[in-house]
């Protein structure tokens, strides 16, 4: 059957997540009810990896199968006619029918936002954390270089993770100081549940001098989660691209 691969785009705010689950609407249960309007059976998509509730995207890939290859416009214009405003497919396209959008990805970007502007912000609040008061960019930078590379990232994953293994290879940690806004853009090979929100909540105590650098990686060298910061909150992270080792789509 062929295979077809979406660029999905959403915000995560009024949904638990991107998997389907029976207590929480969810961004992969309305994708599969809007294609089965259009394809006129049920499907089943499979992602590039799972959201938290709250978090969102502009590159989720997803891909699923079909019994009949419709032109690929019904599955963007088509489908979006069948989505809510905060979810949009941007891009479909037809792919090898040995592809994986989940196994096959080579990696991640992730960025957060942290508003730091004295007073809250209600146009910030949907898509970035507020902390009030000075961070120490500076040693926040030394703490994130620390953790490029590859490590066991035991210390900064939630509990009850099913992640086979623990090691993990980030590639960057960057900060981008914009005024009232601290942007952290992480890219890695794959994340544990929750690492990027418990980097950022230990790179903001770093910040606020409640850690040093030094003690950042002797908590990731440690394994112990209890010794790391806190988890970010969930508005304020956002996937920004899955990338794979060459261009996925069939012409």
């Amino acid at each position: 059957m062929p295979r077809l691969c979406l660029t999905v785009e959403y915000d995560g705010t009024s949904y638990g997540g991107w998997q389907v689950q029976p207590n929480a609407q969810t961004v992969q249960e309305q994708i599969e009810s809007a294609l089965a309007q259009v394809i006129g059976a049920s499907v089943r998509v499979y992602s590039s990896g799972r959201t938290d509730a709250g978090v969102h995207a502009i590159d989720m890939k997803a891909h699923f199968d079909v019994e009949t290859l419709l032109p690929l416009s019904a599955y963007r214009e088509g489908v979006n006619r069948f989505l809510p405003q905060d979810i949009v497919v941007r891009q479909v396209c037809r792919v090898a029918d040995d592809f994986h959008a989940r196994f096959d990805a080579q990696g991640k970007w992730y960025r957060y936002r942290l508003y730091r502007g004295r007073i809250r912000s209600p146009l910030h609040r949907l898509t970035s954390w507020h902390v009030a008061g000075g961070l120490d960019v500076e040693a926040m930078t030394q703490a994130a270089d620390a953790l490029v590379g590859t490590h066991d990232f035991a210390a900064f994953q939630a509990s009850g993770c099913a992640a086979a293994t623990t090691q993990r290879t980030l590639f960057e940690v960057l900060l981008i100081d914009e005024g009232d806004e601290l942007i952290i853009d992480v890219r890695g090979s794959g994340f544990l549940k929750n690492m990027v929100r418990i980097i950022v909540g230990s790179l903001v105590e770093v910040g606020r001098a409640k850690l040093t650098a030094g003690q950042l990686a002797e908590i990731l060298a440690s394994g112990q989660r209890c010794r790391a910061g806190l988890t970010a909150p969930a508005q304020g992270l956002c996937l920004m691209q899955v990338w794979y080792e060459k261009n996925i789509e069939i012409t």
